[in-house]
Parts: structure tokens; sequence; C-alpha cells
């Protein structure tokens, strides 16, 4: 009879459950009779005798009663007794297994449903003692995998399927949130990872009672655990290199997985979070210097990788920090090692093998660029800076970054002067000059203030030990000493667009803090206002910025024509945001390409660099209508004066509003300005200066009443001599004394007005000392048609000067096309070689007239502005 289906006397409704088990038991005892060594099959003999008169026979050896089996496992087994804490924090320990096993293979399902589960467990686990470390780690990588995960999705455009999809939103929405409440354990962890898990205080557990032997059905099992946790890794996973064998991270194996990350690099279907993650493996096994500083070099530029590769315009916030701390890392190692030097021409260790071996006093190099990370490092914040909305906290959080940026900027420059100190290098010294205009690009717009506190703050984060020889320690609290000692230094050992760059932010720097003639007079010695056109984009932008903020510094002193005349250039062409780099017009009917405009959106300024175009508009039409307006009243009353035109754009915004069927109220800066135009040229001097008083942009400028104090003061004189413009053909003499009670003026101011226009031969009258009185002088009036003739003359020039512009528009290219075939030596003989430049008088040669004296330069605006 089988068996399998003898039932031994068992009761007939005993369950096929119970049989399986005693067959397998059976099974089991057969299998370790069998595996027996030599001598117990020399025994057996005898055993199996007695066994078989005990127990019946040899065909009931596999009938086990339940009684016997029962005794034996409870005198066998151990109970081991856990605290509710254990068991609580042994579920903690599974479900954020489950959660990691899941990351491995992207399951976003099962990783929202136990990330659920997990915020169950620990609101349990808090009731009973302090956040475990073991969770601030699961949390503070999950939310770092959400990140990674996030950029490779924008990289590849690869979409998942709906239950994974719905997953990942759910974990992508929740885990911020969730972390929120534990940001400043997650701070720690990332700070440094080791350390914060290492410090953890282990319980030691109380001396247990000596276990019984196990039996033969548990030795297999334990054996077959200890199997599957000695072969793989990560509970379960292994990293699996070529050939499907499973990667070891050892010091010795570091430079050949390098190697392999180099090979990789520019390769598609390349997982560069995967190598960022084996490199971080392997600084956890470095152990020489050399190794640590190979490893930074190839980390951080993976991590410049990702942002290039992927779709994204600029580098996650997440990546860019883990970079910047890794570059102060690497600084910190070449610091203490300096044996090691990173240099652009050194060659490359070729041996995989074995490390470089350094003598005591001996220099080893290494191939790389730290100026060019730094570089990197601040385009990527820049970048970034140029996508946030700017009305938002995002922005100022990530404005927050710039510190941490600086303290590397300053701390790479002191490092390589030390290199450079001991034998001088041009590689070296254009390295520092790189480092130094990007120091002073981060401080030179900005108040004196603001740099105090950012100098300060850098100083107490470097190690005391370091110090600059260009900018020491002490210069820290004075930020125009540090300034000039910068711009000073670049002068002297640079050239080129660096040397021009460094000019433009010291007069910068100069125009912001109201040294006006000191700005301009650097302005008009630079010369840069003759050769800018032939420097790059970003320094005609720059140029452009510094040229303004003088214009701004003029009005601030309460230089209203020099104000007007620089801002003419950028006011006046109705382009200022492109001028300026803050914004792109985008016309109708323009010819911009794609490619075009998106080289003119990667110039753009980040935000907290613009100027406030409203306020600069306001103070161009402001400074105009303070010309305009009395050079109306000179040339309505007075035909034979040339009609000229200071700012069209002034007169054609006054024109349109005179033009309007029905004018309001102001409601912007622009009509507040032109409604005070119109009061001041109606004689109105007071409504038009409080008109200009209740414009709230001043509010904007230092000093606001200073300010305003300052325009009505010009509002009175403008008004004055707009008044004798308007009214002196219809006086013979007039009091003093009336001029200072109407304008409420003093005596003195009005009589130096008086005098300056009559010196100017801008009325004509005479000053009555004796008598306190202006004394009118008639001229000749002219006849309806002389003055016709005088308006008719004005046209005709007008219209000679446009023709003569449009044929050298025309003409220009044929003249090119001339010079060309008559070649290099047949310049200025061209068809109209003579007109070849604007403006000047022209003469044979191409050369324009040159001044007597030595007066040849012009200096455009400034020129203009100093010259009157």
């Amino acid at each position: 009879m089988s068996r399998f289906f003898y039932r031994g006397g068992d009761d007939s409704d005993s369950s096929s459950e119970e049989e399986e088990d005693v067959y397998e038991r059976s099974e089991e005892e057969d299998s370790d009779a069998e595996s027996s060594d030599g001598s117990s099959e020399s025994e057996s003999g005898s055993d199996s005798d007695d066994d078989k008169e005990s127990t019946g026979g040899d065909a009931f050896d596999f009938l086990v009663s339940d009684s016997d089996s029962d005794k034996s496992e409870d005198e066998e087994k151990v109970t081991v007794v856990k605290s509710a804490k254990d068991k609580r924090l042994e579920g903690l320990e599974n479900t954020i297994r489950l959660i990691e096993n899941a990351q491995k293979i992207n399951d976003w399902a099962v990783i929202s449903t136990e990330f659920d589960s997990l915020n169950r467990q620990i609101v349990k686990v808090l009731q009973s003692g302090p956040v475990p470390k073991l969770y601030v780690k699961a949390v503070a990588d999950l939310e770092d995998f959400v990140n990674e995960s996030v950029t490779k999705q924008k990289a590849s455009n690869k979409k998942m399927n709906a239950s994974n999809q719905k997953g990942f939103n759910a974990v992508k929405q929740r885990i911020k949130k969730n972390n929120k409440e534990y940001a400043t354990q997650i701070d720690k962890y990332r700070a440094a990872k080791d350390e914060y898990m290492q410090s953890e205080e282990e319980e030691k557990p109380a001396p247990a009672a000596p276990a019984p032997r196990p039996t033969r059905v548990e030795r297999i099992q334990n054996f077959a655990n200890a199997a599957s946790v000695a072969s793989s890794d990560d509970d379960g996973f292994a990293t699996v290199g070529r050939g499907g064998k499973a990667l070891q991270y050892t010091p010795e194996s570091i430079l050949k997985h390098l190697r392999t990350i180099v090979e990789s690099r520019g390769k598609k279907n390349t997982d560069r979070t995967e190598q960022i993650r084996t490199m971080e493996k392997l600084l956890e096994v470095a152990t020489s210097p050399y190794q640590r500083i190979r490893i930074y070099l190839t980390l951080i530029s993976t991590r410049f990788d990702l942002s290039s590769s992927s779709s994204a315009t600029y580098m996650s916030a997440e990546q860019w920090k883990s970079a910047d701390q890794e570059f102060g890392t690497l600084l910190s190692v070449l610091e203490q090692h300096r044996n090691f030097v990173v240099s652009e021409g050194a060659d490359e260790w070729e041996d995989d093998e074995k490390q470089p071996s350094v003598a005591e006093g001996e220099i080893f190099y290494i191939p790389g660029s730290m100026v060019s990370y730094i570089e990197r490092l601040d385009d990527e914040l820049t970048r970034s800076l140029q996508q946030i909305d700017p009305h938002t906290a995002e922005y100022i959080e990530r404005l927050s970054d710039e510190q941490q940026l600086y303290n590397n900027i300053v701390r790479t420059q002191l490092y390589i002067e030390g290199l450079n100190s001991g034998e001088k290098n041009d590689s070296r010294q254009d390295s520092v000059n790189r480092v130094v205009i990007r120091r002073l690009e981060h401080v030179y717009f900005k108040p004196s203030q603001v740099v105090s506190i950012l100098e300060d703050a850098t100083w107490k984060a470097l190690p005391k030990e370091l110090d600059s020889a260009v900018t020491s320690r002490a210069q820290a609290g004075d930020v125009s000493v540090l300034i000039q000692t910068l711009c000073t230094y670049l002068f002297q050992n640079s050239d080129g667009i660096i040397r021009a760059r460094s000019m433009l932010c010291q007069i910068y720097f100069l125009a912001l803090h109201d040294q006006y003639y000191r700005s301009r007079d650097l302005m008009l010695m630079s010369h840069l206002s003759e050769n800018i056109a032939n420097f790059d984009v970003s320094t005609q932008i720059l140029f452009n910025r510094t040229l303004v903020q003088i214009g701004l510094c003029a009005f601030r002193a309460g230089l209203i024509y020099e104000a007007q005349n620089t801002l003419g250039d950028i006011c006046g062409s109705g382009r200022q945001k492109e001028l300026l780099a803050q914004g792109i017009i985008l016309q109708r009917y323009s010819t911009v390409t794609p490619e075009q405009e998106r080289l003119e959106r990667q110039r753009q300024l980040p935000f907290h660099q613009h100027i406030n175009l409203e306020l600069l508009e306001c103070i161009y039409l402001t400074s105009s209508m303070f010309l305009e307006v009395p050079l109306m009243a000179q040339t309505s009353s007075a035909p034979e004066v040339r009609r000229r035109m200071i700012s069209k754009t002034f007169r054609r915004m006054l024109d349109y509003n005179e033009r309007q069927v029905f004018t309001g109220p102001p409601e912007n800066t622009r009509d507040g300005v032109i409604m005070s135009a119109k009061f001041l040229a109606a004689g109105d001097w007071k409504k038009a200066a409080e008109m200009l008083a209740s414009i709230k942009i001043w509010d904007l400028m230092p000093q606001p009443e200073k300010i305003k104090e300052m325009l009505s003061q010009q509002t009175q004189e403008e008004g004055l001599r707009t008044y004798l413009f308007t009214y002196a053909p219809f006086y013979d003499s007039l009091s003093i004394s009336s001029l200072s009670e109407m304008f409420e003026l003093p005596t003195k101011k009005i009589t130096a007005i008086i005098s300056r226009m009559i010196s100017h031969e801008e009325l004509g009258a005479a000053l009555d000392q004796v008598n306190d009185a202006i004394i009118f002088r008639k001229g000749v009036e002219l006849s309806r048609l002389q003055s016709q003739i005088v308006t008719l003359a004005d046209k005709s020039m007008g219209l000679l000067e446009s023709n003569e512009k449009t044929l050298e528009q025309r003409t220009q290219g044929m003249a090119n096309a001339f010079q060309r075939e008559q070649g290099p030596g047949a310049r200025g003989r061209g068809p109209r070689g003579a007109n070849q430049g604007r403006g000047g008088a022209r003469i044979p040669g191409g050369q324009q007239g040159r001044r007597p004296g030595g007066q040849q330069f012009g200096g455009g605006a400034l020129g203009g502005a100093i010259k009157a």
C-alpha cells in the first residue's frame, strides 16, 4: 500500500495539509539519512534493528504522531519577547526596505502606497520617542530620488504608464510638504551623512540565555538565508557591471571606475544619476588625497552634464547646491595638501593600477580647471535666476545662494594667488584675473551697506589662516577701497575685455554712490565710447548700464542738462529694455530668427540687477521738460531763432497730449510729467511743482525729500526763464523785485539767471542795477514774408540732411564693393570716400575735419555735457 494514502489510524476528517507536512518531514529525514557519512552507515545496521522494533518497521518510519511533534517543537523553540517600541521600529524598517526596493525598479505605485504607510507608522513611533534617524534618512533620500526622476523625465521626454504616473505625482506633491516638518534633521543628515548616522546611540542588548541547539530544518534554513545575504547587496539587489559581474568598490578600483565614467561622457543612453551615485560610494572608500581630488573633479563635471544633456535650461537647485558644496570640499582638500595642484595644462595619470607617489617637496599636477568650475557655477546660478519668476518667494530663496557662491569665488581667488606667489605664470595670472572680475561683477551694482555685509560674512566663513595679497581682510570693512583695489589690480594685470569691464564696473559704482564728476571724468578718459562697438555684446550692455547710471547720478545732483544729454542716447531710442538687457521687444514685422531670440534671452540680466525703467523714463522726461519748455517759448516769440529740438520723444508725447479732445487727470508717471509741462508753459509754476511732487515714483530714489526740493527749485528757475522768453516783447522794463515776489526766488538768484541769459544771447536786455530793473531792447521785427523765408530755409536744411543720410546709406554697399576691388590700399578712394564717416566736415580722402587746439574727442553724450 502506498504510504501517501496510509492514514495510520488518524481521523478520517484530517486535512490534506497535514498529510503534506508529514510527507515533507519524512522526505527531510530520508535525505538526512542518505547524506550521513560513512561511519554512520556502518552503524546503521544495529540502529535500524532497534528502530524497527520500537516503531514497527521500515514502512512506517515516516509516521510521527501529533503529540510527539508538538512536544519536540516546544522543547526546541525559544520564545523571544519584544517591546512595542521594537515592534514599531521593526515595522518601520520593513516599510523603508520596501520603498528602497521599489525605487530600484521605479515602481511609483508601490512607493506611494508604502510612503503613506510609513507616515502612519511614524505617528505611533513619535509617541514613545524622538524621530528615528532611519526615517530621516529615508524621507531625505526619497526627496532626492523624486528630484532626480523629475530631471530624468524632462531629459528623456518619456511618459510613464497611468498607475505609475499617478503614484509619482502623489509622492511629488506630498514629499515636500512632509519634509518641512523635519527640515532641521534633514539638513543635518545632508550636511554629513556618515557622521549623522554613526552618531546614533545604539542600545546594547541584554545578555540572553544560551540558545538550544537548532534542529536540522532550522540549520538548513539558516544556511539558505546566509547564502542569500552573502550573494546580494542592498537588500537583494547588487550593482552589476559589464558581463553581469557585481561591482565592488575598493580603494584599488577607484581609478578604474573613474576611467569608465570619463570614457562614457558624451555617449547616448548614459545614466548620469547612476554615475553620481557610484562616485558618492567611491568617496566613502577613498583613502588618499589624490583619489578624493580625482573623484570630486569628475563628480562636479558629471553634475554639470546633467543640465547640458537635458532639455532644462538651467541646473536644478539641488544639483547646484551639491556641486557648490563639493567644490568647497575640493578647495579644502587642495588647501590642506599643497603638493597636489589642479592645473589646466597638466598631463593625465594613465596607470589605473596604482596611484602616483609624490615625494616631500614635490608638486604633482592634476588636469582640471578650478576657474572654469567657479565660472560654471556662477553662470548656472544666473541662468536659474533668469528663468524663475522674480515676484515669488522661490526667487528670494534662490538668490540667498549667492552668499555661498561668493564665498567660493573669494576662496578660489586665494587658492590661485597662493599658486601664483612662487613664480609668475601667464596662465595663472589669467586665472586670477578671471576670478577677480567675477568677484567684482558680484559687488559693483550693490550699495555699500550690502557689499559690507557680504564681505564680512565671507571672511567669517573662510579659514582664519587664509588671506589675500590683493584684497586683505583689513579691506573688508571699507567697500570703496575694496572696489578701487580690485579695479586697480585688473588695470595693471589684464587687457582687452576684462580691463574694459573693470573700468565700467568702477565707473558704475562711483555713479551709484553720487560721485558724478569723478565717474564722468573716468568715462571720458577711458575713451570707451569710441571703440565700444568692437567689444562683445555683454560688454556693450554694461556700457549702456554705466551710461544710464551716470545720467541718474547727474539728475540726483541737480545737473539737469547733463542728465538729459547723457540719457538721450538710451531713452530717446525707445529700446531701453533691449539696450539694458532687461527684456525683449518683439516687433510685429521683426526679422529676428529663433536662434537670435534665444541668444537675446540668454543675455538678459537677473531681476535684482535691473534699473527701474519707469523711474528712468520719468527722469528723462522731467529733464527734457526743463529744457524744452523754455526753448519752445523762446522760438515762438522770436521767429528769427532757428527752430531746434532737444528731445523728439518729449515733443511727440506733448503733441499727442495736445491733440486729445478730452484730457483727464494724469493716470501714470508719463501723464504727470506732461501735465506739469503744460502748467509750466502756461506760466503757473506752482501747479507744475505740485504735479511733479505728486508723482510717487520719486519715493524709490534715495533721499526723496531732497529730490522733490531740487525739482521745486528747478521749476521756479525754468518758470522764470519761460516767463521772460514769452513776455519779453511786451515789456520795455521789468522790476526784479516783482519777479522775486512772483517766483519766490531771491533777488540775487534772479539777477544771476538773467545775467546768464544775456551773456548767452538768449535775451536782448540789460540790467539797470541802480533802479533794480531789466531794460529790454526791441529788436528789428521781421515781416511776415521774412518769417516765412526763415521757416522755408529751416525746412530746406532738414530735407538736405535727410537726403544726404539716405544717399550715404544706399551707396555704402557700393563703396565697400569698390574698396574690395581696388585692394586693401585703396581705402577712402571710393565713389563716396569722403562720406564714410557720419557727421563732421567732409573733406577729400574720407577724413573728417579736426578741431583746432587738440579737441578732437567729442566724447559722445558725455562730451556734449562737459562742453556745455
